[in-house]
Formats: structure tokens, C-alpha cells, sequence
């Protein structure tokens, strides 16, 4: 380690900061979309649910949550916070380079963003999701093909930064926001993280729920409280057909069997998100909020990583780990727990989609 350390040094050395992102000449975060008033609500839920079979009535339940914010879901102007961080950091280690911004499910769209950044020839993508599944890994990978092909002849050529979710970038942040909400509620609180559910076939084909579990463990092991504490895995923000299998316990029933053998508080961590978008503030906020209410469970929400520091960093930090490796270096690829750093290019057999409709929303 210490050789490679050695190396790493040396040829940073060697370059300028501007060229430390070389052969990249262009950085785009990837993100799912959301709607930016009532009139866009539908139609982005149309989009998200193209093709899978979801009843129309459960478009119009869904829409009917982003009403209670205005019809604006909260990841947009996430994003933006996000992608102004990402710029400064660039800036503060001297390197010059357009950082734009492209979604799967709405405006800005892949390709308004590989527009926006006119004349690149390699572009590499950040996108917003810390594990490896379908729909979170592939299903971003391909339309981002997509939006290449849509392009043509001008397209660029793009490659995703790895999945993150045992960076310490990702998981310090966490652990953080772990205690100090452990800190609001009585000692014998357990902790109860949850990620975004997703279809049993989709979860058999990909390290997804591994991956969770990895960062379940990482967390509670760092903890600086080190009292025995119970925690669980549970899921979220089901949306699929109702007679597919989704990625189970939901929420609001862990919470009621919790309750029901006598447990009084928790601490919840929405581990499988970086910001407060629909998922968080609906899901978690109000729906899970209520059931702990009506149970008289006193419930506390740990934050997600947003734009924290080591979280931003992190994200350069991959970039021009990334970066290295194309150019044929031998970056130090930094990774927590015994599953090591995942791969930067995906097999061809990763994370294949499930053959029956339904995704995360």
C-alpha cells in the first residue's frame, strides 16, 4: 500500500491539477428527475412508468403526493445544491472542467445535459444511486446509451463512476447522521435502515440487498456508542403491479410488529437515498410519521448525506480515481468492510432486468 501510495504521489506530481481528469474533458450528474410543478406531476409519472403495466389509478395516487408539495418534488433543487458543490470542489483542486447535469424521468433530460456540454468527446457520469441493481445501476447505464444514440454522430462517449455505497465518503456522513439521531431518542431505541424496495427478480439478479446489509454493518460497527442495539433492513416506496413480490418488510409494518412486542422508539436511516427527495419526505416523513404516531412510537429520521463535504469530495475524489485508471495508472481505490471497491465497467450479465413490469418510482 505504501508503494502504490508512492506512485499515486509521483505521477500526481507530474501533472498539473488540469489535467488530472484527463482523458475526461467533461463530468454529468446523472440523476432520476422530478417534476417542477402541478402540470408536470402526470406526465413525469407517465415517464417513470412507461411500459410497466402500473393502473392509471395508481399514477393518480401517487400524483396525488407531490400535491402536498406544490407539485415540485424536492430533487430537483437537491440537485442543483448538489451540482453547485460539485463545481466548487473542482474549482478548489484547479480543475477546469464543465460539470452538467442529466435525468432518466425528466427535464433536464441525458441528453439536454450532453448538450450543455457541446464539444466533449469523453464525459464521465456520477449518478446518483450507491448500489447495483437494475434499476439502479443498468437501467441508468442504458439510457444513458440511449441518449448517445439520440445524438448521433455528436454524442460523446460516457462512462459511470462506480457504485459508492462503502465509500467512507458516503458511509461517515452516515454514521454521523446515525448518532446524532440515535442521541434525540431513550437508549434502548433500535435503528431501522431502509432503502427503496424493489421487485424480488430484481434483487435475485444483482448484489443490491448484499450491498444494503454491507452498509447496515458498517454503520452500527462505527457507531460511538457501543451498546448492544438492535437494527433491521427494512423497505420502502413499493410501486410495482400488486401481484409481483417486492423487496419486503415495508416500513409502516415493521414498524407496527416493533410496536407490538413493546419496543417504545427508533431511529430511522434512509441509507438507500443521498437527499430528502419524495421518497424521504413522503415515504418516511409523513407516511411512516403517521404509522409511529397512531402506535405511540417515538420515531426519529436520521438525514441523508445532501451535500456534506466528504460526500462531495468523494465524488471527485472517484472521478479522478476513474480518470487514472483509463489512463492506465494504478489508482488507490478506497473502499470500506471486507467487499472491497465494486467494478468500473459493468459486465455485460450485471444486474440483467426482471422479465415482468414494475420498478421503483
Amino acid at each position: 500500500m505504501e508503494l502504490r501510495t508512492a506512485k499515486a504521489n509521483v505521477a500526481s506530481e507530474q501533472m498539473s491539477s488540469a489535467d488530472l481528469l484527463a482523458p475526461y474533458d467533461a463530468v454529468m450528474l446523472v440523476s432520476f428527475g422530478g417534476p417542477e410543478g402541478p402540470d408536470d406531476v402526470l406526465p413525469f409519472m407517465e415517464n417513470v412508468t412507461r411500459g410497466r403495466g402500473i393502473p392509471r389509478e395508481r399514477l393518480v395516487e401517487v400524483s396525488a403526493h407531490y400535491a402536498r408539495f406544490g407539485g415540485v418534488s424536492p430533487i430537483n433543487e437537491q440537485n442543483r445544491s448538489l451540482l453547485q458543490a460539485l463545481r466548487a470542489e473542482f474549482e478548489r483542486r484547479g480543475i477546469d472542467v464543465p460539470i452538467t447535469w442529466g435525468n432518466r424521468n425528466w427535464t433536464p433530460y441525458m441528453t439536454d445535459g450532453l448538450r450543455a456540454v457541446e464539444g466533449a468527446t469523453r464525459v464521465l457520469a456520477f449518478v446518483t444511486s450507491a448500489y447495483s441493481s437494475a434499476s439502479g445501476c443498468r437501467q441508468y447505464r442504458e439510457d444513458i446509451a440511449k441518449a448517445c444514440v439520440t445524438m448521433g454522430d455528436d454524442a460523446p462517449v460516457v462512462d459511470k463512476i462506480r457504485v459508492f455505497y462503502n465509500h467512507p465518503g458516503f458511509i461517515e456522513p452516515m454514521v454521523e447522521a446515525t448518532a446524532a439521531a440515535l442521541a434525540t431518542v431513550p437508549n434502548d431505541a433500535e435503528v431501522v435502515f431502509t432503502a427503496h424496495s424493489i421487485p424480488r427478480s430484481m434483487a435475485d439478479t444483482s448484489d443490491y440487498v448484499v450491498q444494503l446489509e454491507d452498509v447496515c454493518a458498517l454503520i452500527m460497527s462505527r457507531l460511538p456508542d457501543d451498546r448492544p442495539r438492535r437494527h433491521d433492513l427494512v423497505f420502502q416506496s413499493r410501486s410495482g403491479a400488486p401481484g409481483q413480490p417486492w423487496l419486503e418488510p415495508d416500513i409502516s409494518d415493521h414498524l407496527r410488529a416493533r410496536a407490538a412486542t413493546g419496543v417504545s422508539a427508533v431511529a430511522v436511516v434512509p441509507i438507500g437515498f443521498i437527499s430528502d427527495h419524495m421518497e424521504v419526505v413522503w415515504d418516511l416523513d409523513t407516511q411512516a410519521r403517521e404509522t409511529a404516531d397512531e402506535l405511540g412510537l417515538t420515531m426519529v429520521r436520521a438525514a441523508t448525506v445532501g451535500t456534506d463535504p466528504r460526500f462531495v469530495s468523494m465524488i471527485v475524489d472517484l472521478a479522478l480515481e476513474r480518470a487514472a485508471s483509463v489512463r492506465g495508472e494504478d489508482p488507490i481505490r478506497v473502499a470500506l468492510g471486507s467487499r472491497g471497491p465494486n467494478h468500473d465497467v459493468c459486465p455485460l450479465d450485471c444486474c440483467p432486468m426482471p422479465s415482468r413490469p414494475g420498478a421503483p418510482r
